[in-house]
């Protein structure tokens, strides 16, 4: 028999991944649910205005949903129908007491493997789905096959703990989900830890064996997959973080990052994935990841290896300053009063996602420079006005940020404009107009090295590049 599946958890992991999961295994029942009454009410929406835009994500919701894919606030009437509990809730860096600034703070997860515990009337398969440090399996699994009192036996409801990370990147989740480079699932070394891997191999199978191939699904020990996670981020954000400080190496001597990395990544042992020089990484993984690793390291007496990675995430903070310090040395050391339009809020082009955006911090390291900015972003405006709430408040010093729809009207009058987010719309801007009703001299800086830099400078702008 088919179990019914949960997730609880209604954001950028557990919709797309459940909306999949859903299409794919249309014999199974899958909830997804969450606290947040506004975030499932707009999951529900009739109009499908979804609380996350993802390109594929709007169409595969509209196919499931009614279907065998369900929304609700009804956490504990969810677990009970339940027979797979995925747990996807959020595990933010903590910002308080031991590990303040990189360990992750589990007090969100702790409190739903409580909950599942004290609602489960049935044994239930439990998969660690938010990215979680390592051996955190085995507390959640002490949590719920603990007994009620010392030394008795449970006579309730047995727990198998599993890891199943995810690895999707914003923009392309739907492509990640359907056609995965690999599922990873850890689960413990035991007759019932193997059949609940089997199972969850079973659910990424899909109806009839036609979604993920048995050669893609990879299984290991609870403890590998849960490092396996960390890991996988830590060199991405390595890789973009050793290009940009290639990317600056090339500014000082004439050298071209493109060129560079285009000659690195030719090599197989290389590879050209990550190399392309930029804002640095944002997101909700990456820093987090990192600095989570860095922990570990440090608590396992690690010192070396957590100054390596820590070194990732400095380098990560410096080319933000970077962009910043070459904007004031170009616009004659100084910048107060000037008009600054940045293109581009989110973290990366096609997603609304402004988690720990090169933007936002490029943008208050503007502010501090009392610049007059004006933001424009197709998908990301409203989260751009959250994060920068504070320093758009009444009485600063500082001009408030300006939020503007249209990308022509941001840049009007503007003394430069920065390009923060390599949509595809922003190349195809007529920068003609936009040069005309810019003051002069007027300067476009390209974060992204997505415009055509030779046409900007025909036209009569100055144009800065990273690594260029």
């Amino acid at each position: 028999m088919n179990k019914n599946i949960v997730c609880i958890g209604a954001g950028y992991i557990g919709g797309p991944t459940m909306a999949v999961i859903a299409k794919m295994n249309p014999d199974r029942k899958v909830m997804v649910v969450d606290i947040n009454a506004d975030r499932i009410a707009a999951w529900n929406s009739p109009d499908f205005e979804l609380p996350i835009y993802e390109p594929g994500l709007e169409e595969v919701v509209r196919e499931v949903r009614g279907r065998n894919l369900f929304f609700s606030t009804d956490i504990d009437s969810a677990i009970l129908e339940c027979d797979i509990v995925f747990v996807g809730v959020n595990t933010p860096t903590k910002m308080f007491g031991r590990g303040a600034g990189r360990a992750s703070d589990l007090q969100y997860w702790e409190a739903t493997a409580r909950n599942i515990k004290a609602i489960s009337k049935s044994d239930k398969i439990v998969v660690e789905k938010s990215t979680l440090p390592v051996r955190t399996a085995a507390a959640m699994s002490s949590i719920l096959n603990c007994p009620a009192m010392p030394g008795e036996a449970s006579d309730g409801p047995r727990f198998t703990v599993l890891s199943n990370p995810e690895f999707l990147a914003e923009g392309t989740a739907i492509n990640d989900l359907l056609k995965p480079d690999r599922v990873l699932i850890g689960g413990p070394q035991t007759p019932e830890g193997e059949a609940a891997v089997a199972e969850i191999a079973s659910v990424y199978a899909g109806k009839d064996g036609c979604w993920v191939p048995r050669e893609r699904i990879l299984t290991t020990n609870v403890w590998s997959a849960e490092l396996t996670k960390l890991a996988a981020n830590a060199m991405l954000a390595q890789r973009v973080s050793s290009i940009n400080a290639i990317a600056g190496l090339c500014e000082a001597t004439g050298a071209d990052v493109d060129e560079v990395a285009r000659v690195m990544g030719a090599d197989h042992r290389i590879g050209a994935k990550f190399l392309k020089a930029g804002p640095g990484f944002g997101g909700s993984c990456f820093k987090k990841d990192v600095l989570n690793l860095v922990y570990l390291c440090e608590t396992f007496g690690l010192h070396t290896a957590a100054e390596y990675w820590y070194g990732v995430v400095k380098m990560n903070d410096h080319q933000q300053e970077r962009i910043v310090t070459r904007l004031f040395k170009e616009m004659f050391n100084t910048l107060a009063n000037k008009k600054i339009a940045v293109f581009g809020f989110a973290f990366k082009a096609d997603t609304g996602d402004t988690r720990e955006t090169p933007a936002g911090r490029v943008v208050r390291l503007l502010n501090e420079e009392h610049v007059r900015i004006s933001i424009t972003d197709p998908k990301a405006l409203s989260n751009a006005k959250r994060d920068l709430a504070d320093i758009c408040r009444e009485g600063l010093a500082a001009p408030a940020p300006l939020f503007v729809d249209d990308p022509y009207e941001a840049a009007r009058d503007a003394d430069a404009v920065l390009l923060m987010t390599d949509w595809k719309l922003y190349p195809n801007l007529d920068w003609a107009r936009i040069f005309a009703s810019m003051r002069k001299p007027a300067l476009v800086f390209d974060t992204r090295n997505c415009l055509d830099d030779e046409k900007l400078r025909t036209i009569g702008f100055k144009v800065l590049n990273v690594g260029k």
